[in-house]
């Protein structure tokens, strides 16, 4: 008969009879549980088996580090790139501004500079020697 939490409804216990010492003895013998120890081969082999993930673990571990930094390396190397890139580009415009021939012929002019237009040209020196050169 069930109860749920009414004393009326619990059975009564019945008081064991004391049992004589001998067999008291050998129940409690009987209730002994002996534990089974680990095994020195069962130890070595979860010891090897735990070293075995941990050197993975970390070989996975040093693996992505070098990736991480050879990642760094690259993105330097294509900014430096960039940069380079932007600085060629910023040369080249200077060179074609600087390499125009109206600014050339201009700059010439200010600096009090005439074109020549005949062919020859007489280059005085300060002894009085004069050379002719001959444009061809």
């Amino acid at each position: 008969m069930q109860y749920y939490g009414n004393l009326a409804l619990r059975p009564e216990r019945v008081q064991e009879q004391p049992q004589s010492p001998a067999r008291q003895q050998s129940q409690q013998v009987n209730k002994v549980v002996r534990r089974r120890s680990i095994t020195m081969g069962e130890k070595l082999l979860y010891l090897v088996t735990v070293a075995v993930v941990v050197l993975v673990a970390g070989l996975i571990i040093y693996r992505y580090a070098e990736i991480y930094q050879i990642n760094g390396q690259i993105q330097d190397t294509t900014r430096q790139y960039t940069q380079t890139t932007e600085h060629m580009k910023e040369l080249q415009r200077e060179v074609e501004h600087l390499s125009d021939m109206k600014r050339i012929r201009d700059l010439a002019a200010g600096y009090g500079m005439v074109q020549v237009e005949n062919r020859s040209i007489t280059i005085t020196s300060s002894g009085g020697d004069q050379a002719v050169v001959a444009k061809p």
